[in-house]
């Protein structure tokens, strides 16, 4: 029942969100380049897990690029609701990746542990390292001015990447001076799996959002009461009643049951929920609203414990 602004509002988004996922990919592909030379240099394992997160951070701006501009998407013939639960599908993925080479960095830092492999030229692993910092700190800059903006799953996944990236590079540089510098020859292996753990841990917190919304889980319940808050305003309604709350992508869709004077026409009707649906849309921009109307005392369904909490949550809040 929204008009044109949400539209409008979701295309910005979807164009921010793109925007990030290919400065994500352009730094991936420098990264990437810088560290390959820089682990073939140092035959270092904190670096060799610094590439492989590299490789797999490039990996998945891939397809976080790929999942935002599906999810950026207008609705179509097949997708009424829009593409929104691509990003969550993109995040997804990207924590797999992260979960496989979290394995294959800690089999590799156990397997140089038993063997004792020593690094060498530290110093190439060290600059790297600390150039990579650099850039990444920039990146991270820009893609939390595009969370804040949009709410992108996807996006946020890549951020959590991110910032592993910084502590793996903190971590190389702690790692090659104490193995060369130091000479603690166990020091770089057990940085090594102490990366493949902190990569296993980013997994699991990534996964959780992007399941939320493949779920459709509700809202958060401070979020549902503003919502109430805003819709109970309007004085024409007698009561709020079956709310119910998803996000897909950077979109929300909300339905919810509506009390009205019983003798009020079907057009009065019509202008109170248009009322309504603006004041709404003002405060929740992009948000997809449908509202069923009810006359006062009308029960759909009888004994639902939910509808009974959002109703009595509301009709004192006029």
């Amino acid at each position: 029942m929204s008009g044109g602004h949400p539209h409008d509002h979701h295309h910005h988004h979807g164009t921010l969100t793109a925007r990030a996922a290919i400065a994500s990919v352009c730094t991936a592909t420098f990264l990437l380049l810088l560290k390959g030379y820089a682990s073939w240099a140092t035959g270092s394992v904190a670096m060799l897990g610094s590439l492989a997160d590299t490789s797999l951070d490039l990996l998945a701006s891939l397809v976080t690029l790929y999942g935002v501009r599906l999810a950026a998407m207008p609705a179509d013939h097949d997708h009424r609701f829009g593409h929104g639960k691509a990003e969550a599908l993109a995040a997804l993925f990207q924590v797999a990746l992260i979960a496989v080479s979290a394995v294959a960095i800690g089999w590799r830092a156990v397997d140089r542990l038993l063997n004792g492999e020593t690094t060498a030229h530290a110093e190439y692993g060290i600059a790297v390292s600390a150039i990579a910092i650099l850039t990444t700190f920039g990146l991270l800059a820009y893609q939390r001015l595009v969370i804040a903006r949009t709410g992108s799953v996807a996006i946020e996944a890549d951020h959590v990447h991110y910032q592993t990236d910084l502590l793996l590079n903190l971590s190389v540089i702690a790692a090659l001076v104490l193995d060369q510098y130091l000479g603690l020859t166990g020091a770089d292996p057990i940085f090594g799996i102490g990366i493949a753990l902190w990569l296993a841990f980013g997994a699991w917190r990534a996964s959780s959002r992007a399941i939320d919304q493949l779920m459709d889980k509700e809202w958060p319940e401070e979020k549902r009461r503003r919502f109430l808050a805003v819709a109970a305003r309007h004085p024409e309604l007698r009561g709020i009643h079956d709310l119910r709350t998803r996000t897909s992508g950077s979109r929300d869709f909300v339905q919810f049951h509506v009390w009205v004077d019983p003798a009020m026409t079907v057009a009065e009707a019509h202008r109170v929920m248009d009322e309504v649906e603006h004041k709404l849309e003002h405060e929740f921009p992009g948000c997809e609203i449908l509202i069923h109307v009810d006359p006062e005392g009308q029960v759909d369904n009888p004994g639902n414990s939910l509808a009974e909490t959002d109703e009595s949550g509301l009709s004192t809040g006029r």
